[in-house]
């Protein structure tokens, strides 16, 4: 029989810093990001928008500190921390909040962190140097800026020349000292006149004569024997993206024209860096994904940048998706789509909270979207799909290969009445996890395509396709008997693939609830103790189902409104690896919707010799309720979590010979686990008998 592959569509609750898609970082804003390659990989320096606090203008761009991020694949980013932050730097006014765009450079063995801020003794910006041994820190901030620069955003150029360049403002360059902190002697001087004031400026003009309406932030490279000098400025409204080339470090430099055009939503910024990794040129810039209704907070991205053959930049068009090939093993944010159908659209999830992302929305039948570039290598013929989903109604879809007429690897139906999972409540939207096998597993790197090819909208955010941990091992026929664990537990069971069973909460599981419903019947020989069922044994098992879809469920406050959805089930024997048996990886490994679902299994105590007076200790994730040889000894009731020994029967008798322990635990919304072993009367564990099951 061929084994499948499980899917599983998930919800992210929380924003972490590793991503794949565009924005790169999504716990924290980053606005103007400098990447650099240190010991082959990505460094990323930004600026760190923040919300301004009380006192601070409001509308405004405001920022305190400065972290790092690396990453060796442009897909999975580590945050190093804060590295500077205006409170600790000598000369920077402490409540400036003006910790503008940065740079970072290695020359011998030393790393220097360029940045900008508001001096304590006045006079518009300074820009200073902070010293680290390594690329992520710590740094050390020097007592003083550096002497003759007033301005923002500087970038350091390292030539073929042996020189170093800094460059900052509005295109300003000038030679740098072999320390790297200070102008060189011969730095030229001009008089610049603004405002109808005077001033004295250090260094150069390199975009005197260039497209230079209110630009900032240079970015200076070097590639092919041509020196660029990439730059925002306003074309019209808002800032785009603009280079110059030249055959000099300081000009002139003859512009060229665009790199990237204005946002399309009117952000009004666009800072970047270039550079190349492992052959391949990238363009890092920022947008404000994650603050769409305020341009002061901006997020890092990134796409793959090209030359035409006379050295020219290619035009580079903005991308969800971004770069990078993902695992089908990580969380894939999959509404970061390559490319869509027409209708499909893409919303945060919390216009509050915008770190936790967004939902792609496929609205008719026939809708889809592409994700590109996941790598299906490291996915074992064991493992399983997490997935959550949205929907307006009963519905399908499906994930395919390369095209929206592709090869399925997984088809799920949602059908909200029986197929409810696990759902987020709140006032506007309600997500549904579910888990189904797969029917194709890819090879190597490929494209992802969703389809929409039911009636009613889906909407998605994240998919991951996950190695099952070996939680559990098969037990077969002629294996022989087990005995408990060092500490008594019971790791073998045989386990029925879990019953629907849905709770809106499991503040109902009461005693009294409990008592009344799982004694019923779910199945035929549920408690049968003479014909025990095998492994891989069938069953026709009746669930419980809302009768409604998820609107009746949001804003509920009666009695829940259910129905009888009838089930075909296999018996499992299964050993555990751990004590803890976690019976929702059971039923993810299966297939099998973990959540609001009840679950049936049983062991076989054979005992050499009659035991009296012990006790039964049991833990469980959900509400459970335990027979031993037919009669009810424990029961754990409401919405409890799975602790060693949380609960202990009366004492009890362990006939000589065959005795059967049974459970069924209710599982609403939670990771139901359940642990399970007989103590003697001065609680230690009671070790001397067999465990089958077959």
């Amino acid at each position: 029989m061929t084994k499948k592959l499980l899917i599983t569509l998930g919800l992210c609750l929380t924003a972490t810093a590793v991503m794949a898609q565009n924005p790169i970082i999504r716990d924290q804003f980053t606005a103007d990001p400098t990447a650099r390659v240190f010991n082959n990989m990505v460094y990323l320096y930004p600026s760190h928008d923040i919300f301004p606090p009380e006192g601070q203008r409001q509308d405004w761009f405001c920022m305190e500190d400065y972290h790092v991020f690396s990453s060796e694949n442009l897909t999975d980013w580590t945050d190093h921390g804060v590295i500077v932050t205006q409170n600790k730097v000598p000369w920077v006014r402490p409540d400036s909040y003006s910790m503008w765009a940065p740079d970072c450079v290695e020359r011998n063995g030393k790393y220097y962190f360029y940045f900008p801020s508001a001096p304590k003794a006045g006079g518009g910006f300074a820009i200073g140097v902070a010293v680290a041994d390594r690329p992520e820190g710590p740094f050390i901030p020097e007592p003083e800026p550096i002497k003759g620069i007033n301005g923002i955003d500087p970038c350091v150029l390292q030539a073929s020349d042996g020189n170093a360049y800094i460059f900052w403002g509005n295109g300003r360059c000038a030679k740098l000292k072999p320390n790297m902190k200070e102008l060189a002697d011969d730095t030229p001087k001009e008089k610049v006149k603004f405002r109808d004031r005077e001033f004295e400026m250090y260094g150069v003009n390199c975009l005197k004569d260039l497209p230079n309406r209110q630009a900032e932030g240079p970015f200076a490279f070097e590639y092919n024997g041509n020196y660029y000098l990439t730059y925002p400025y306003v074309r019209e409204k808002t800032e785009v993206l603009g280079y110059a080339m030249s055959k000099n470090p300081m000009g002139p430099y003859e512009y060229k024209g665009l790199i990237m055009a204005e946002q399309p939503n009117g952000c009004w910024t666009n800072h970047h860096s270039i550079i190349n990794y492992k052959g391949q040129w990238y363009l890092f810039y920022h947008h404000n994904y994650l603050s769409p209704n305020d341009d002061k907070r901006r997020s890092a991205c990134i796409e793959k940048l090209y030359f035409n053959s006379d050295g020219t930049i290619k035009e580079v068009k903005q991308t969800m998706r971004g770069v990078g090939i993902n695992q089908a093993t990580e969380k894939i944010e999959i509404d970061r789509y390559s490319t869509a159908s027409a209708d499909v659209t893409t919303d945060l999830i919390d216009t509050i909270n915008t770190f936790r992302g967004y939902q792609a929305t496929l609205p008719v039948k026939g809708s889809w979207l592409q994700y590109n570039d996941v790598d299906f290598s490291g996915v074992e013929k064991t493992a399983y799909l997490i997935v959550n989903v949205k929907v307006a109604g009963n519905t399908e879809f499906c994930i395919r290969e390369k095209n929206a007429k592709g090869k399925v690897i997984a088809r799920i139906p949602m059908n909200v009445v029986s197929q409810m999972g696990q759902f987020r409540r709140d006032q506007s939207n309600q997500w549904l996890t579910q888990t189904v096998a797969l029917q194709y597993v890819p090879k190597g790197v490929t494209d992802l395509v969703v389809t929409c090819e039911g009636d009613a909208a889906v909407s998605i955010n994240r998919v991951q396709f996950k190695n099952r941990d070996n939680y559990f091992h098969a037990v077969s026929a002629n294996v022989p008997a087990a005995q408990p664990d060092a500490n008594g537990f019971i790791r073998r069971w045989m386990l029925l693939e879990p019953i629907d069973y849905n709770v809106r909460s499991n503040t109902i599981l009461t005693d009294t609830y409990l008592n009344e419903n799982l004694n019923k019947q779910y199945f035929k020989g549920q408690f049968d103790d003479k014909k025990l069922p095998r492994d891989g044994e069938k069953v026709s098992a009746t669930g419980i189902a809302l009768a409604g879809g998820p609107a009746d469920t949001r804003m509920q406050t009666g009695p829940a409104q259910t129905k009888e959805v009838k089930q075909t089930l296999k018996w499992h024997a299964v050993e555990s690896e751990s004590y803890n048996v976690k019976v929702f990886r059971f039923a993810e490994a299966n297939g099998c919707q973990p959540y609001n679902s009840l679950f049936w299994g049983f062991t076989v105590i054979d005992c050499p010799e009659e035991m009296d007076g012990v006790r039964l200790a049991i833990g469980s994730n959900g509400a459970s309720m335990w027979w031993l040889n037919g009669d009810r000894v424990l029961t754990l009731d409401g919405d409890r979590r799975m602790v060693e020994d949380d609960c202990v029967s009366q004492r009890l008798t362990l006939e000589k010979g065959r005795n059967i322990l049974r459970f069924a635990l209710v599982n609403g919304p939670g990771l139901s686990d359940l642990c399970a072993r007989f103590i003697d009367e001065k609680g230690n564990p009671v070790k001397n008998y067999s465990i089958k099951v077959q």
